[in-house]
């Protein structure tokens, strides 16, 4: 449990039956600041400092095109140790932040680890840029595949309206997961450090995990450790987040909506399979039954092929549920603390 993690509190610091609650408040405060300010400055950002750390240790790590290939092990091995010393080092600072909010009243401990956490979830961006991809494609395809670059690194070229608008609903799907589902998770069970190293390999795995050549380097086995250990980390928030993209909005269901909801249970695990990811697939393959409508990678896979083309109502709709799923999250996660801290022993 997080405060299991925190050194012996000073003066008015909080305490083990405290610090669930802490936490809980930080939690909350996370997703009030994320919902009304959106993201920091780039210069504060925590996320961008991994990113310019990844960026650099890459370009050694990796080998170039116009090098004679080394052999598979030096990559490997020079990947798992930027990626460990990386992570480290994120780690250490967030457990460095957490120590010494244990020393600060519990309201400003509250306040520090909620600020702390807040540039590890991104929900507003994400929505906000999905949403400006339909704002685009209403303008013209041109500005909607421009726009669409901002979310993925696919060839937007040759998209049509519907595959612009596909990739738009699968890159909500998949980041609502990277996210906020997966480092609250990982917040509810390592604290701040938890989600930062979290973030870490996710931003490692966006960067490094390529399949054979990007950006004049090859990463087939560079970035198969950042790979990886996002795999690992990522395998349950991502079962966890298509679970709750499936949930029903209403408690009361018709027979029509509780035979639909059946389907799309049984439906999920094959869907979220025919991606190449063990765990993309899973809150994509949800999105995609939940609204039936048909998303497709071309060329690479194609989710609920009888649904129908998305349309930009889709996208809005999309938009929506992934607000629930947030707040859903958000919601269990405080909870969890607050039973922790009621918890006998606690």
């Amino acid at each position: 449990m997080p405060w299991l993690l925190l050194p012996p509190p000073l003066g008015e610091g909080w305490g083990g039956g405290t610090a669930p609650l802490v936490h809980a408040a930080a939690l909350v405060l996370a997703l009030l600041i994320d919902r009304m300010l959106g993201e920091p400055p780039t210069r504060w950002h925590p996320v961008v400092w991994m990113g310019r750390y990844l960026g650099r240790t890459g370009r050694w790590i990796a080998p170039r095109i116009d090098v004679a290939p080394p052999a598979r092990s030096g990559p490997f091995a020079a990947g798992a140790l930027a990626w460990c010393v990386g992570a480290a080092a994120v780690v250490l600072a967030a457990a460095a932040l957490t120590a010494a909010a244990a020393r600060l009243p519990s309201w400003a401990a509250a306040l520090l680890l909620g600020l702390a956490l807040k540039p590890l979830l991104a929900w507003r961006m994400l929505r906000d840029e999905v949403l400006a991809v339909e704002a685009a494609l209403a303008c013209s395809l041109a500005e909607g595949r421009t726009r669409l670059t901002h979310l993925v690194s696919r060839d937007v070229r040759t998209l049509n309206e519907g595959a612009v608008r596909e990739s738009a609903i699968e890159s909500l799907a998949e980041n609502l997961n990277d996210s906020v589902v997966a480092p609250l998770f990982w917040f509810l069970l390592l604290g701040l450090p938890g989600a930062a190293l979290y973030r870490f390999a996710n931003t490692a795995d966006a960067m490094w995990g390529y399949r054979g050549e990007c950006h004049g380097h090859v990463w087939d086995w560079a970035g198969k450790w950042a790979a990886r250990a996002d795999d690992v980390l990522s395998w349950l928030p991502a079962r966890i987040t298509a679970l709750l993209l499936t949930l029903p909005c209403s408690l009361s269901l018709s027979r029509s909506r509780e035979r639909a909801g059946v389907r799309v249970l049984r439906s999920l695990p094959r869907e979220a399979r025919l991606t190449p990811s063990p765990n993309s697939g899973w809150p994509m393959a949800a999105m995609a039954l939940r609204l039936d409508v048909r998303l497709a990678k071309p060329g690479v896979y194609v989710l609920n092929p009888a649904g129908r083309e998305p349309t930009a109502a889709d996208t809005r709709h999309a938009a929506a549920l992934g607000a629930r799923v947030v707040w859903m999250t958000g919601a269990l996660a405080a909870l969890a603390f607050v039973l922790q801290a009621t918890w006998p022993g606690a």
